[in-house]
């Protein structure tokens, strides 16, 4: 029912409904294509530092060259990558992949309970850490199988002396390196350089073969391994390259993409792999929340592009600096992780005169299951479904729904997780005859486009009535004074559940009140979804992408 009406809006948007997933064997093989394409070309830049795809492709080689000789690491073995958005990321990755190594993205914000979990869940045996946040990791290394640590600093790939002035600056001036002690732990530096002396023997997984074990946000409970395949990645990258051909990123022009998204999040990390295939030059930025920061890098590049996720791009636009910047040469706007309101995008495209397209997945997914086209974006959809992927929207009985009814979004297609690592009975609730049952909330209209209303979970229901929070939130933020919001169910005698909302005010919107919001409520939403109660807050509890935790919402609450 719904595999042909995707494919009839793919072809009437003039995206292939079939794409070559098994061009490659590998992502070896994905890298080493581009390599040989752009050598010459920038691939990225981090802090001043620029570096080139043929740059890239030494310092990987050095690292797998050192891995190989001077531990005692073996195919298949695991490797965590605790980095923020520095040039050190993405040549760790392609190193650890061409060592045939398994890489654990791990967040770089982690506590030390979240990080022993994970690396004793993924048998972690090696981690590249930055030295900024080495202090939380030796606090966990004695409870861990971790045998090979190597440390970086900011600056490790800066030519001398200014790699050694940086240094010296955020260590001893800024103070941002915390003491700690971790014994046997080797410099990145020196990985470079012992490296430098031996040729790897690169690695040949096939598209069956685990390359990155990308854990679940723990929103929702503890924290699962994805194993996500070669072939699973490759995939979705390549099912996503037609799509960013309708924004009109042109290989020849070597595109210049401002990320902000770390890339230890599947988001970023998959669409780092379709800008790799375009040739494109991507600028790290470390640290999103510094706003000042980034709208001062922004001001340095004429940029195609930009990813991002709801809270940045309201931030960004209330910037009076980012105001200034030049959108002239902005052609690609991507938003994910979280769901776009109508008040973000419009004033994405007030400020910037472009708009946003946005796009839906999940890391179970790799992540992209649909997105916006450039050629035919629909504000408040999450697009269409990328190539060779298909969708049912099912009921409670598991039954599918007629196009235009809600339902559970599943989905099939070759970007589909091989299952979660070490957790069967997880993997076989989760994944039914190839069908990953995503746990959100959805509908297709009848030109193909998917909207999500929400999480099954977060439904709150209200007399048997049931209330997206996505729905009650959006609402809310239209008011003019409203930056951010968070709907949540709170028990109540009468009608089981009621919703609770909590806010935060804009810079201007001091004076709002909360029977102001509720009345401004009432115009839009039915009686039963209208928030009982609005509190204000100086900011929501967010992961560290910037979406807002409901669950972290609903638990300050109850110990309210």
């Amino acid at each position: 029912m719904f595999e042909e009406l995707v494919k009839k809006r793919l072809t009437a948007l003039d995206i292939p409904v079939d794409v070559d997933v098994l061009r490659y064997d590998n992502l070896l093989q994905y890298y080493d294509e581009m390599i040989t394409q752009f050598g010459a070309r920038p691939a990225y830049s981090s802090l001043g530092r620029t570096i080139t795809y043929d740059e890239l492709d030494s310092y990987a080689n050095a690292f797998a060259a050192y891995i190989q000789n001077h531990t005692q690491l073996n195919v298949g073995d695991r490797i965590a990558l605790q980095l923020p958005n520095i040039i050190q990321s993405p040549v760790a990755l392609l190193g650890s992949l061409r060592a045939g190594l398994v890489v654990v993205n791990t967040n770089p914000l982690y506590t030390a309970h979240e990080l022993e979990h994970q690396f004793n869940d993924a048998g972690v045996k090696a981690m590249v850490v930055l030295a900024n946040l080495a202090d939380t990791t030796a606090q966990v290394l004695k409870n861990t199988a971790v045998e090979t640590v190597i440390i970086t600093e900011l600056a490790d790939l800066h030519a001398s002396p200014k790699r050694q002035i940086l240094n010296f600056v955020i260590k001893h001036i800024k103070k941002m390196v915390p003491d700690f002690c971790i014994d046997g732990a080797v410099s990145f530096t020196d990985v470079m350089k012992l490296g430098a002396y031996n040729v790897p023997v690169l690695a040949q997984p096939n598209r069956d073969d685990v390359a990155v074990l990308q854990y679940t946000g723990g929103t929702t409970g503890l924290a699962k391994g994805a194993m996500l395949t070669h072939g699973n990645i490759l995939a979705n990258a390549l099912q996503c390259a037609p799509v960013f051909d309708s924004y009109g990123l042109e290989k020849h022009a070597s595109e210049c993409v401002i990320q902000p998204l770390p890339l230890y999040h599947i988001y970023a990390f998959t669409v780092g792999l379709v800008l790799l295939g375009k040739g494109a030059h991507t600028v790290l930025i470390p640290n999103p929340r510094d706003l000042p920061a980034l709208v001062k890098e922004m001001g340095k590049w004429k940029f195609s592009g930009f990813c991002g996720l709801n809270t940045l791009f309201v931030a960004l636009c209330n910037n009076a600096d980012f105001k200034k910047l030049d959108f002239s040469g902005l052609k690609m706007t991507l938003s994910g992780g979280m769901a776009l309101t109508r008040f973000a995008a419009e004033q994405w495209t007030g400020v910037t005169g472009k708009e946003i397209y946005e796009g839906y997945g999940l890391t179970e997914t790799s992540p992209v299951v649909s997105v916006n086209t450039g050629n035919g974006a629909r504000l408040g959809t999450i697009g269409v479904p990328v190539p060779l992927t298909q969708i049912d929207i099912r009921d409670d009985d598991g039954h599918s729904v007629a196009v235009g009814e809600r339902g559970e979004l599943c989905v099939k297609g070759p970007q589909v997780m091989k299952g979660y690592w070490k957790n069967q009975a997880a993997t076989e609730e989760s994944i039914v005859e190839g069908w990953f049952a995503t746990g959100d909330v959805a509908v297709m209209d009848e030109q193909g486009y998917l909207s999500i209303v929400d999480r099954k979970k977060d439904m709150i229901l209200v007399s048997g009535f049931n209330v997206y929070p996505n729905e009650v939130e959006d609402v809310a933020c239209d008011h003019v004074n409203v930056l951010e919001a968070a709907a949540i169910g709170m028990k109540d005698d009468k009608s089981g559940e009621v919703v609770h909302l909590y806010v935060v005010k804009t810079p201007e919107g001091n004076t709002l009140t909360e029977e102001q919001l509720i009345t401004f409520c009432k115009e839009s939403l039915a009686a039963y979804k209208v928030p009982k109660k609005v509190f204000f807050k100086d900011e929501l509890p967010k992961t560290n992408v910037g979406k807002i935790l409901r669950r972290k919402v609903r638990d300050e609450a109850a110990e309210a």
